[in-house]
């Protein structure tokens, strides 16, 4: 007899950025000379001091298995960070630890969701979030937020998308895959639409935090409005500021209801995040930082360089993003045309296609962010291959009539 999977399994898709990146590392094995847009990770290494504090751990014995919700350690130097960073205040008893930002978002939904629950999600978004919701029987209710508003969500869009049924409101800042960065005046007017709705819970994902440009600062809800603190939990790990993709570590900040929740459920799946990668973590958060600056400053030469490459490309709309690592680019203005195949480009996920078979560069399209027609380019590659990238890209663009 087969295996019968559950309903939430069967519904839910695959993670199209995983996807994507296995189907990469498929054709450079088979030996195709691929440019990868696709990553979603710094390509930069993982900062000395960091890794030597790793290595002391295991040298002092600290391989077992810790709290639950964390190292001591480790959930202090969160809360001096959050102090830091954003003067937000908490308790360790208001941190938890997890095995990635990731796993925390899906903890906390699965903590909170009963079938039929609505949570909101600005889209562009990142591609998890709504699978995350819809495993854990809540219902996703996407708003789309286009060029015009800045791929940012309005006031207006927030008020018309609540019900009676809504418990979360997501906003990423800055935000997977456009680069958008919610200032203090558009989070005060957001906050003053929550305001009339008490039992909506609010999630803010930082994972790009310190990766913006330009003078931009980010800034936390709760710092515009700290009477959002008692519903609100904040998302962020290690992986982007700090090139630590692989040790899988986030932690989240919120009311110790939400927060306890999370760890019981901790307890009965990972137990704990490694000892060895939380180590590591402390030594980031309280270590030297001159690392996360140095990495922001990387990143923008390589934005600047792949905006400069690729501007004045026929069917492309270029526009800055201000914080993470990727470009989102309309390709409105290809669809519809032909390639010398005879192929009719319809859909963004056409251009894609296209691309990837004629220009040997890979790219995420807009569908999977739940906004199209757009691209997401990633700049945290070098720039050899943002030169050779984007060069392709231009003159496969070209070749279309």
């Amino acid at each position: 007899m087969p295996l019968r999977l559950a309903e939430r399994v069967a519904r839910m898709k695959p993670s199209a950025s995983i996807a994507a990146k296995h189907k990469v590392t498929e054709l450079l094995a088979a030996g195709r000379q691929v440019v990868d847009f696709t990553i979603g990770e710094p390509d930069l290494e993982t900062p000395p001091h960091i890794i030597e504090a790793a290595l002391a751990a295991m040298r002092r014995g600290d391989t077992h298995y810790t709290l639950t919700a964390g190292t001591p350690s480790l959930r202090e130097a969160v809360c001096r960070k959050l102090e830091r960073d954003s003067g937000l205040t908490y308790s360790p008893e208001e941190v938890v630890v997890g095995c990635g930002a990731k796993q925390l978002i899906f903890e906390a939904f699965a903590a909170t969701l009963n079938k039929g629950d609505e949570v909101i999600i600005p889209a562009p978004y990142w591609v998890s979030y709504p699978d995350i919701v819809g495993v854990n029987d809540g219902t996703p209710v996407v708003v789309e937020c286009n060029e015009n508003t800045g791929f940012k969500l309005t006031p207006a869009a927030l008020e018309a998308a609540l019900t009676p049924k809504t418990r979360w409101l997501i906003l990423n800042s800055p935000n997977n895959p456009t680069g958008a960065v919610y200032s203090r005046d558009e989070l005060s007017a957001l906050a003053q639409v929550l305001r009339r709705h008490p039992d909506v819970w609010l999630m803010t994902d930082e994972i790009y935090e310190h990766l913006v440009y330009d003078e931009v600062k980010t800034v936390n809800p709760v710092q515009v409005d700290p009477a959002l603190k008692t519903r609100t939990l904040v998302i962020n790990g290690l992986s982007k500021a700090h090139a630590m993709t692989g040790w899988r570590v986030g932690y989240a900040a919120g009311p110790k209801e939400a927060v306890s929740a999370i760890a019981k459920l901790l307890g009965q799946s990972t137990s704990c995040a490694s000892s060895i990668s939380q180590a590591a973590a402390v030594a980031a958060l309280e270590g030297d930082q001159s690392h996360v600056g140095e990495a922001a400053a990387i990143y923008k030469r390589r934005r600047n360089r792949m905006i400069e490459l690729l501007n004045g490309t026929p069917g492309l709309r270029i526009s800055a993003p201000a914080g993470a690592f990727y470009l989102y680019p309309s390709v409105g203005g290809l669809i519809g045309r032909r390639a010398s195949s005879g192929q009719t480009l319809r859909t963004d996920l056409d251009v894609t296609d296209y691309l990837l078979d004629q220009a040997n560069v890979a790219v995420m399209d807009g569908s999977a962010y739940g906004l199209s027609p757009y691209l997401r380019l990633s700049f945290a590659t070098s720039l050899s291959a943002i030169e050779i990238g984007c060069a392709q890209i231009r003159r496969a663009c070209e070749a279309l009539f």
